[in-house]
């Protein structure tokens, strides 16, 4: 029986969803969003606080501050009021409405920005805002999470062991970029201990990681309108890139069987189902994708009808495996 004094000290790092009895995808589905924070960004959040802290930048009376398009940001809203600090978080108009709400709840003060920079859109905004209160307040600590060592040797250390113990005939791994903290940890563990392992990074179409051109993404978690300094292409074996209506229709399809997940866990399966349908020859490969978190924090958007239809157009949903809708007798 778990018992814990702190809510980051709780991390189900062993549930899998068998796709292939879900949906007819040959495909294990790690679930990273059944803990306190409620995604997988509570092991690089741990790491990257523990570091600052250890090192001496962060003490009693800092105030931590991050850019965040949500998820990192709720999880370092719940590691702050659990240690004690006090929490910024700077988001932009992509969050959604109930991830903010989290953080409020939480204690944490969250800055939205409105307008993305010429270069680099929303993400450069963000950390621009996060240097100027840095400039003007020496209390403010930023973690960094874009060039933050901590963040992929969370992942490191964590999540791909993890994986690798739970499948030792693991041939491919889908893992979604946004960072590319997780992609690189585990990219990395795996080039170390498993070379044999194929390393297949998903991302959103319009985000510009791995040299393909910027387009305006809707859809918070995975791709970015910058470079991530962490990314080392030569750990990764291949990319795909996966459309936005494509995450949400996925997204559609498990929540049809049940299962309601994030956004970037629509991403990597998507992208995951187009990558092994081409990839599958005479031989099954054992495959296993990451699924970020749970989809409670997206009803307003990517379960909402009206918006995604607003956003992507009336037939984004249209989809004949989707179940007829019920009529009601009065």
């Amino acid at each position: 029986m778990p018992i814990i004094s702190a809510p980051q000290e709780f991390n189900e790092e062993d549930l899998y969803v068998d796709l292939d009895a879900v949906l007819g995808i040959p495909l294990y589905l790690k679930c990273e969003g059944f803990n306190f924070t409620g995604s997988v960004k509570q092991k690089a959040a741990i790491a990257m606080v523990e570091a600052a802290e250890e090192s001496g930048v962060l003490t009693p009376g800092s105030i931590l501050v991050e850019s965040s398009s949500g998820n990192l940001g709720v999880a370092l809203s719940v590691i702050a009021a659990g240690k004690g600090y006090r929490f910024v978080c700077v988001t932009d108009s992509r969050c959604n409405l109930a991830a903010k709400r989290l953080m409020e709840a939480l204690g944490a003060v969250v800055h939205t920005i409105t307008e993305p920079a010429a270069e680099g859109g929303f993400l450069a905004a963000r950390i621009a805002c996060v240097r100027a209160l840095c400039e003007q307040d020496e209390r403010y600590v930023w973690l960094n999470q874009y060039v933050n060592t901590a963040n992929w040797q969370a992942h490191h250390r964590l999540t791909a062991p993890a994986i690798a113990r739970a499948h030792p005939g693991l041939d491919v791994l889908f893992v979604g970029a946004g960072t590319t903290g997780t992609l690189m940890g585990c990219a990395r563990w795996f080039k170390e201990h498993r070379p044999g392992v194929r390393i297949v990074a998903v991302d959103s179409v319009g985000s510009v990681a791995f040299g393909h051109p910027p387009a305006p993404r809707m859809i918070p978690g995975l791709g970015t309108g910058v470079r991530p300094p962490l990314l080392d292409e030569s750990f990764v074996d291949d990319v795909v890139m996966v459309p936005e209506p494509d995450t949400l229709r996925m997204c559609h399809r498990l929540a049809a069987r049940g299962f309601l997940f994030g956004g970037s866990t629509g991403t990597v399966v998507s992208g995951a189902a187009r990558w092994l349908a081409a990839h599958q020859g005479g031989e099954r490969l054992h495959a296993v994708a990451l699924a970020p978190d749970l989809g409670e924090r997206y009803l307003d958007t990517i379960y909402h009808t009206n918006w995604a239809q607003g956003v992507y157009g009336p037939d984004v949903l249209a989809d004949d495996t989707a179940p007829t809708p019920l009529t009601l007798l009065s």
